[in-house]
């Protein structure tokens, strides 16, 4: 065979360096053709190639990765990761998603995941690059998202978990080619990145007939802080996982107590170092005793359990009032037509109101008036809630690939539609709940 392939890889211009023999035992070189195995650096060779071990404090100190936060609010910020933090963080995961299962000793979980997260992003980079090699689980992994390639691998992979933000779900409920295929290996879903209702969540659960658990977690806590135990039909994101302190606290700076929205502060071996050559953000965000402000605003119950209300500088004042952009979300997308929808404080004469961009199914565009949809929202929502800054159609809900809402890009429309809007109104006319 050896003369065979030296006259074949002549003919082609390759050289004899490039050629190998392959056999279950060492071949002696022949004709200049040495054996595989050369290719394969020696023992002591290889170890100069092994990364020095972080212990202790330096394990603690070094950075991993530098992760950017969402900027959806604002300028995304370069989070610092550290090891300690991604380590930490799959530990707590792993402890709560699946107590009593020693990975350590060839233990693994009969499960099959598809990768489509971004894995630049936290959240991906946590389950698919981490999690699932601590536990042993196959990860389809898809070169971009494609809904019909998503729901097509889900049928031909088996896929029976998913790691996923709300679009996702949406998509599932609303998108009519879900009904093309057979996703009955599925049998839990992970729901994080955005608010999401606990309407939709049972909606999922029963139409799929899953398990879909609710998450909390930012770029800054590594990716996750808050997970449920049990599913809950009661839109709950769970409770904190191990080894970390939480407290909500009030605009004075004050702890609240139980049931009453406040500030999520938490504090943990997931907690970043700050934030990449920007000390003042750094400052800002995290105490001197290791206390990170979120932004995010929560309640809690007697039994330790959280529902996110929404990012504190999201929230819309409508007459002294706090109403969340997310719950208005939620009730828009009740709607049998609306295929997607984004709410956004607007201010007309000094005053702020809830506005909404909608994206409408295909059938229902040049039908369903804003008029109607106001209408509708009536029913469902207190009167300072009402979405008295109008509605707009769109084609599409900017979002990021992690599936937030580009709330900057909501802001931005807002003010721009601002000016007509009043003229509308007239010279001193203000809005109306």
């Amino acid at each position: 065979m050896v003369p065979n392939a030296v006259a074949a890889a002549k003919a082609a211009g390759l050289p004899k360096e490039r050629i190998f023999q392959f056999d279950d035992k060492p071949c002696p070189t022949m004709d200049g053709i040495r054996d595989w195995r050369e290719m394969i650096a020696s023992p002591q060779e290889a170890e100069s190639y092994q990364w020095r071990r972080l212990r202790g404090e330096e394990a603690v100190k070094t950075v991993a990765t530098i992760n950017y936060s969402s900027g959806t609010t604002g300028l995304p910020k370069g989070v610092c990761v550290s090891h300690y933090n991604l380590i930490a963080n799959v530990e707590q995961t792993v402890s709560i998603r699946w107590q009593g299962v020693d990975f350590a000793k060839g233990g693994t979980v009969d499960e099959r995941w598809i990768g489509f997260l971004p894995l630049y992003h936290a959240y991906g980079q946590l389950y698919v690059n981490l999690i699932a090699t601590k536990c042993n689980v196959p990860v389809y992994v898809m070169k971009q998202f494609v809904y019909g390639d998503f729901l097509r691998h889900i049928q031909d992979f088996k896929i029976t978990h998913l790691q996923v933000a709300p679009p996702i779900l949406v998509m599932l409920a609303k998108r009519p080619e879900t009904a093309k295929y057979d996703l009955s290996s599925l049998k839990g879903m992970l729901c994080g990145a955005a608010p999401l209702s606990k309407e939709l969540q049972n909606l999922i659960s029963r139409n799929f007939n899953v398990e879909v658990k609710q998450g909390w977690g930012m770029t800054e806590v590594t990716t996750s802080g808050i997970l449920e135990r049990t599913p809950s039909d009661t839109g709950t994101v769970g409770v904190l996982i191990a080894n970390q302190e939480a407290k909500l606290v009030d605009d004075d700076g004050n702890e609240v107590g139980y049931d009453t929205p406040g500030e999520i502060f938490i504090r943990g071996p997931n907690v970043c170092l700050g934030y990449f050559k920007n000390e003042a953000a750094t400052k800002e965000a995290l105490s001197p005793d290791g206390w990170l402000k979120t932004g995010d605003v929560a309640v809690v119950n007697k039994e330790g359990l959280f529902w996110i209300v929404d990012r504190k500088k999201e929230l819309i004042k409508v007459n002294a009032l706090q109403v969340a952009p997310a719950e208005l979300e939620a009730v828009l997308l009740e709607h049998d037509d609306i295929a997607d929808a984004a709410a956004v404080g607007i201010t007309l004469h000094e005053e702020e109101w809830p506005r909404a961009y909608v994206a409408l199914k295909d059938h229902a565009k040049g039908k369903l008036t804003a008029k109607d949809i106001q209408q509708w929202m009536k029913g469902k929502v207190a009167k300072h809630k009402q979405l008295v800054g109008g509605i707009a159609f769109v084609d599409e809900v900017p979002k990021l690939a992690s599936g937030k809402i580009q709330r900057k890009v909501m802001r931005e429309w807002a003010k721009r539609d601002a000016p007509v809007i009043e003229r509308e109104m007239g010279k001193g006319g203000r809005a109306r709940l």
